[in-house]
C-alpha cells in the first residue's frame, strides 16, 4: 500500500434531507483501509431535517478519521438540482487537498456503503495510469430486491457485460483492460483534481451531470478505468433527490416487473458496429478525445432485441 498512500483522495458528498442515510455512509468512510484522516466534503444543500446535526456529530464521533468539511447552501428553485449539489461538494473538496496535482476527488452519494478497500483500489487505479476511475454500482444487500425486480436487474447486468466482451475483442483500451465492469456514476467516481479543474468541474445541469463530466474528461483525452474492485452499495430506494438519477431508474424497474413487460435494447450487431467506428478513429491523432467529442452526435441506437429476463 506504500506506493499509493502518498496520493490524498477526498471524497465528495452532495446531500439534501439525507439524515437518515449519511450515518451508514460516515460508519463506512471510517471503516476505510486508508491511512490516517481522510478529508470528507459534504455538500449539503436545501435540506429540511437534521442532515447538519448528523454531520457533526460524526466530526465529533470520528475526529482525528474522518477531516469532515460541511458546506451549506440554499439553492434557488431553479438551481436546486443534482449538477449544482454535486459542484457544492465537488468544489469545496478541492479545498481540502493542499494543490491539485497528484491527488483526487472521490465522488459519491448520500446513501452509499462502499467496501472497506474502496479508496484503497481507487489510488491504485490512479497509481497506474488511471485519469479517472469509475466503481460499479451494487444493490445493498441490507435492502434487496424482490425477486422479480432482481431478475431484470440480472438479465441488464448480463446484457452489459455481453456488451463490454464485444468492446473488448474489437476495441479493447490498454489502460481499461478486461474484466471491467462498465459504471461510472456521481456514486463512485474519482478524478485527478487538475483535470477536474481543467474540465471546468461539475456541470450545474438538473440530471446527468456525472456522466456530462466525464464526457469532458474524455474529450481531452483523459484515461478512463472501470476495475472490478472498485465498487459500493447503494439504496434500491424509488424517491431520489435527483432527477433522471438511480431512484428513477429502479422506477421503472420496478414497473417492468409489476407488469411483466419484456425488456428491449440494442441489438449486438449495433455494439459490434459502434466498436468497429471507435477502433477507426482511435488509430487518428488525437482519436480517444475524437471520440468522445463525435460519439454523442451520432444517431440513437434502436431497441430492437427483447432481453431473457433471467429464471
Amino acid at each position: 500500500m506504500a506506493e499509493t498512500s502518498v496520493m490524498i483522495l477526498c471524497v465528495c458528498v452532495p446531500a439534501r434531507n439525507e439524515a437518515m442515510r449519511l450515518p451508514t455512509l460516515l460508519d463506512a468512510l471510517a471503516l476505510q483501509d486508508w491511512p490516517g484522516a481522510i478529508p470528507v466534503a459534504i455538500g449539503i444543500n436545501n435540506s429540511t431535517d437534521d442532515s447538519v446535526a448528523v454531520v457533526q456529530a460524526a466530526g465529533v464521533r470520528y475526529a482525528g478519521r474522518l477531516d469532515i468539511q460541511m458546506t451549506e447552501r440554499n439553492f434557488t428553485p431553479d438551481c436546486a438540482h443534482a449538477g449544482s449539489a454535486r459542484r457544492l461538494a465537488m468544489d469545496a473538496g478541492l479545498g481540502l487537498l493542499p494543490t491539485p496535482e497528484g491527488n483526487a476527488l472521490v465522488s459519491t452519494d448520500a446513501d452509499s456503503r462502499p467496501p472497506p478497500h474502496w479508496l484503497r483500489n481507487n489510488a491504485t487505479a490512479f497509481s497506474r495510469g488511471a485519469d479517472m476511475v469509475g466503481g460499479r454500482i451494487e444493490i445493498d444487500i441490507h435492502e434487496p430486491l424482490p425477486p422479480a425486480v432482481h431478475r431484470l436487474r440480472a438479465a441488464w447486468d448480463r446484457y452489459w457485460a455481453d456488451v463490454r466482451a464485444i468492446e473488448d475483442a474489437i476495441d479493447p483500451l490498454p489502460w481499461d483492460p478486461a474484466p471491467r465492469h462498465g459504471d461510472h456514476t456521481g456514486a463512485s467516481l474519482a478524478i485527478r483534481a487538475d483535470l477536474y479543474l481543467a474540465c471546468g468541474g461539475v456541470p450545474a445541469i438538473a440530471s446527468g451531470e456525472d456522466r456530462a463530466l466525464v464526457s469532458a474528461a474524455l474529450a481531452r483525452g483523459a484515461r478512463l478505468v472501470h476495475p472490478v474492485n472498485v465498487h459500493t452499495s447503494v439504496s434500491p430506494r424509488l424517491e431520489g433527490r435527483a432527477d433522471g438519477g438511480m431512484a428513477v431508474a429502479m422506477q421503472h424497474l420496478f414497473a417492468s416487473a409489476q407488469n411483466d413487460e419484456r425488456l428491449m435494447a440494442p441489438a449486438f450487431t449495433h455494439w459490434r458496429a459502434r466498436a468497429h467506428w471507435r477502433r477507426q478513429l482511435r488509430v487518428q491523432p488525437d482519436g480517444n478525445a475524437l471520440i468522445a467529442r463525435q460519439e454523442p452526435m451520432l444517431p440513437p441506437m434502436p431497441n430492437d432485441m427483447m432481453l431473457e429476463p433471467l429464471s
